[in-house]
């Protein structure tokens, strides 16, 4: 039986990108073109907007917010005042629309792209076409003072990073290759030793959040599901979420509330023509662990 869920929020055109912060659960709307926040009693608020789609979401350590503008292959930085500005211009190694982020304790974010018009694609060949036949993006590294460089190639549609808590260990979600990919962080943020850290198909990553006994929840954007997986790929448990699952993220006053982001589609017409997007909490065993 899956475990029970409730809806803490509706009304959201697509949510991506949540993050437990200061008591609140913070995301993105894309099609609202805001960054939203809401505690656990269902207060939700718009916290700002921005001139384009939202996506990743992280902190630096001086408390500035980093915001992935998608479209313009950016990421933005958000005083503690509320002052906006580029941070960072990923132009020269996103292929695509920016995704989704996770920012290390000194200050490095490692962004991802689409590497291709995944829209488009799928519109016109299928989700099983598009994922045995797709061109690769590459993982970008943002150094704290906002430098960008090549963190690694050949990925295949890098999506819901985290990082484990001694900081030494990155995990991607390669979406279209239903994979969760592991390196090892340098001290300068750099990565080395790529490796298999667990095989999720036939499910693919999109966002996804790790639990304090070293598994990982994956959002499942082929299906209505949340799903806990072993190091490995043993699946441990499966929570049905009613519509496809898009991102997820542990936290609450404990780290054992599981937040899940759905909506009915991922297609932009589709997603932006009325909010069918939903945020659904779970009481789970594990707490959060690591970053985000």
């Amino acid at each position: 039986m899956s475990r029970p869920t409730t809806v803490l929020m509706e009304g959201i055109y697509f949510g991506e990108g949540p993050r437990w912060h200061e008591g609140r659960l913070w995301f993105s709307d894309f099609y609202a073109a805001a960054v939203k926040s809401v505690s656990l009693a269902g207060d939700g608020r718009i916290e700002f907007t921005i001139d384009d789609r939202p996506s990743g979401l992280g902190w630096m350590p001086d408390g500035s917010m980093l915001i992935v503008s998608m479209t313009k292959r950016q990421v933005l930085r958000r005083s503690p005042g509320g002052e906006m500005s580029v941070h960072a211009d990923l132009n020269g190694i996103a292929t695509f629309h920016c995704n989704d982020m996770v920012v290390d304790a000194s200050g490095h974010a490692y962004v991802g792209n689409f590497g291709f018009d995944l829209d488009a694609e799928m519109v016109a060949r299928g989700v099983e076409s598009v994922i045995a036949d797709h061109p690769t993006a590459k993982l970008a590294c943002v150094a704290p003072d906002g430098s960008v460089s090549v963190a690694a190639e050949d990925m295949h549609f890098p999506n819901g990073p985290v990082i484990t808590p001694d900081g030494k260990t990155l995990i991607v979600g390669e979406t279209l290759g239903g994979a969760l990919t592991a390196f090892d962080i340098g001290a300068d943020g750099a990565l080395s030793n790529r490796r298999l850290w667990a095989s999720t198909w036939p499910r693919v990553p999109d966002g996804i959040a790790l639990d304090a006994e070293g598994a990982i929840w994956i959002a499942n954007p082929i299906a209505p599901e949340c799903v806990r997986i072993a190091q490995g790929g043993e699946v441990l448990e499966v929570i049905d979420t009613g519509q496809p699952c898009y991102a997820c993220m542990l936290g609450g006053d404990d780290g054992r509330t599981l937040f899940m982001l759905t909506a009915k589609s991922s297609i932009a017409h589709e997603a932006a023509e009325a909010p069918s997007g939903k945020l659904l909490i779970a009481t789970v065993d594990a707490p959060r662990a690591g970053r985000p």
